[in-house]
């Protein structure tokens, strides 16, 4: 072990950043605006307002403010948890026998137990703030209703929650947490909304999606008085809420003087990747410093390494603002056997516009591969990591192993978004051989494709 380098690097609440950074003030090409549906002209903030808490539209519609105060309401929420540590993968190297140093940013270390609480806390306190009575969100995994669901326990605000009726079923404990903070769960698609109903009749055994699950937490919404809408990824106000993760782990790395030549990430809407990766992509975007930059999707569900760069809805229903993004299309449903989140359709219209600028990589990985990466990292570092986590788990070790073949010394950076005991049914799975893998057809893929609207 190097002792000049801490297995766990830590800031002082001093070294704590302030401000949120807003990577789009330093993109040329800005993301591609939402679009109203109906009219296809951009969404105005009025519009927006209806569905969105004010503030926050403001922060989504701003591209050219580079540094957003962080209220202290918020930094003092997450002085609670935060910094989260910076770690030396020693035990991951020694196992590997790479010549590659590897250092993840950790963000299992509070109750929710993943990265979404840094967006959760700060859409809470400015719906608390409009003086409004309560959210409706969606929940995939369940990592962001569980992190939304204490945000708003802790504000004292209504929480209603569509979880996607798979890992409803499949993750019962992660549901009774929501539920201990306040939270109503509600399998989607569900008999309580229009759009529900409608799902449930078209596809009577759906076991449900995130675009559907958003439909109806939308609806939800905008038909209840004193409700507003609130989103865990994909939007540009989530991504520069969790810059607030890649900003810890710069100045961090910058106290030792160390330099990553790859940072990685899963990507399912964004959230994670982009927060890691935006410091960073700011120097690349200004020309001061160049990295590679690698976005893990899973095979079951590849937005950005086969879907197209087109404007679709957000949401299965098509009620949402359409917007510019790597997709699939709106009505495509992954499959049940999926075992974590990033079932996404789409991809964060901030992460579509560098990646078609060719800013950032993508590569997608099956499950079962997933998880021997994620039972080898949780038995060398102790930590078990989230299916999430784990495909960016999955390709640090094919980058590391790369290393030790053409013996190349890179520093690799990844994210840690959330630990995996609430996913301990895959992890069975798994261990019982009864895991499979499931990648869509180009038919299938191409077939939810053509029904993206054509703007």
């Amino acid at each position: 072990m190097n002792d000049k380098i801490p297995y766990k690097i830590y800031l002082s609440e001093d070294e704590m950043p302030k401000n949120w950074y807003n990577v789009r003030a330093d993109m040329k090409e800005k993301p591609a605006p939402l679009l109203n549906p109906a009219t296809k002209e951009p969404m105005t903030r009025e519009e927006l307002s209806q569905v969105f808490c004010e503030e926050l539209v403001n922060q989504e519609l701003d591209n050219d403010t580079r540094y957003i105060e962080i209220p202290k309401e918020i930094r003092d929420f997450y002085n609670m948890y935060r910094p989260s540590p910076l770690v030396r993968a020693y035990f991951l190297e020694k196992e590997l026998q790479t010549p590659a140093k590897i250092y993840y940013k950790f963000e299992g270390n509070n109750t929710s137990g993943s990265h979404k609480l840094n967006s959760a806390i700060a859409q809470a306190y400015y719906a608390k703030k409009q003086g409004l009575k309560g959210v409706t969100t969606e929940t995939g995994a369940g990592q962001w209703g569980t992190a939304l669901s204490m945000a708003t326990g802790y504000f004292g605000l209504d929480c209603k929650v569509f979880m996607v009726k798979c890992s409803y079923e499949q993750k019962p404990f992660r549901r009774e947490v929501m539920r201990t903070y306040g939270a109503e769960v509600i399998p989607s698609p569900s008999m309580e909304t229009n759009i529900g109903r409608q799902i449930n009749k078209e596809l009577p055994n759906s076991t449900g999606s995130l675009g559907c699950a958003i439909s109806e937490a939308v609806e939800a919404a905008v038909t209840n008085e004193g409700y507003r809408y609130v989103l865990g990824s994909v939007l540009n106000q989530v991504l520069l809420h969790q810059s607030i993760i890649g900003q810890e782990t710069k100045i961090a790395l910058d106290k030792y003087g160390i330099k990553p030549d790859m940072i990685i990430g899963c990507a399912g809407g964004g959230s994670n990747l982009g927060g890691l990766i935006a410091p960073f992509m700011g120097e690349k975007l200004r020309g001061e410093n160049d990295y590679e930059i690698i976005a893990v999707e899973p095979a079951s569900c590849p937005s950005l390494t086969r879907g197209k760069y087109v404007y679709d809805f957000c949401d299965t229903g098509c009620i949402c603002p359409l917007a510019k993004m790597y997709t699939l299309g709106s009505k495509f449903m992954p499959s049940a056997n999926h075992a974590g989140g990033l079932r996404y359709h789409g991809m964060s219209t901030i992460l579509s516009e560098l990646y078609d600028k060719g800013l950032i990589k993508a590569v997608s990985v099956e499950q079962t591969k997933v998880f021997e990466a994620a039972k080898l990292f949780a038995r060398v570092e102790g930590i078990l990591p989230a299916p999430e986590s784990s495909h960016a788990i999955r390709t640090t070790i094919d980058e590391a192993l790369k290393c030790k073949e053409n013996n190349e010394e890179k520093t690799i950076v990844f994210g840690l978004t959330g630990t995996g005991y609430f996913d301990l049914v895959a992890y069975q799975k798994f261990n019982d051989g009864e895991m499979s893998d499931y990648i869509p057809t180009d038919e299938d893929i191409q077939k939810t494709l053509a029904m993206c609207p054509k703007v």
